[in-house]
């Protein structure tokens, strides 16, 4: 037996989430299945992470342990991709050492959230449109806060089981790209739904609901009722996720 680190894609219009749930279609039982079928083998995937309904991956990684693969890389991801659905493309397949962890030896993770303040029916369902015109340097005044903080109580899913609700969070901000605003978030790990009450809290900055003084004393309330309401999903989307060079170097 060998473990396999896999890199992948996927659009989450159609999928419950990533993780594997009763009665629902997710991406890690998709890619189970096919793969259970191509290497004739029960093959149970280890993600990076987990996204919630609709929220996009346009870089995952994922681990499973097999038994050498009857054929090479290239043959595995072109049988793969035929039979996966189109929303989810599979782009490596590589060996690393028995005890590399996908989630565990993961160092930082990049979220982006997509707005516009148009209608676009080329970026619908991938993009957020809010109501108002927001103020788009006072919230990266306020998204500059946050790396000034560790406990994301305030933006977590209240009964999300999370063991802590410690984050240490490296890059916030928005900019402007083409037609789009796009909101940038890193951290070492992030709670469920975070990333989401982030921005509808930056919204509401952005809107003058909110100071600035009043983000920070949102977080530091650790009271996830005061924050505000959580984003849309399909405008959310995994970008990135790094590991220890002498791991995992190679890149999609």
């Amino acid at each position: 037996m060998g473990r396999y680190f896999i890199e992948l894609a996927y659009n989450g219009a159609n999928f419950h989430g990533w993780q594997k749930q009763p009665n629902a279609v997710t991406v890690q039982q998709k890619l189970e299945q096919v793969l259970t079928t191509l290497l004739q083998e029960d093959i149970r995937i280890t993600g990076a992470g987990r996204t919630d309904t609709g929220v996009h991956a346009s870089y995952f990684v994922a681990h499973f342990d097999a038994s050498p693969f009857p054929f090479d890389e290239v043959v595995l991801l072109k049988k793969a991709n035929s039979l996966l659905p189109p929303g989810i493309a599979l782009y490596s397949a590589t060996p690393v050492s028995d005890d590399a962890h996908s989630r565990y030896d993961a160092i930082s993770r990049t979220y982006e959230y997509h707005l516009v303040l148009r209608k676009n029916p080329f970026l619908d369902g991938l993009t957020h449109r809010p109501w108002f015109i927001p103020d788009f340097d006072y919230m990266n005044l306020a998204a500059e806060k946050l790396k000034d903080y560790d406990d994301f109580t305030s933006f977590a899913r209240l009964h999300g089981g999370n063991k802590t609700n410690f984050c240490h969070i490296t890059e916030a901000f928005w900019e402007k790209r083409d037609d789009r605003y796009v909101f940038t978030i890193s951290a070492d790990r992030f709670l469920r739904n975070m990333v989401r009450a982030v921005v509808g809290t930056l919204l509401e900055v952005g809107r003058k609901k909110l100071s600035v003084d009043d983000f920070c004393e949102i977080i530091e309330s650790k009271d996830r009722g005061r924050a505000g309401t959580s984003a849309p999903p399909q405008a959310l989307f995994l970008t990135h996720i790094e590991y220890p060079e002498t791991m995992f170097q190679r890149k999609v």
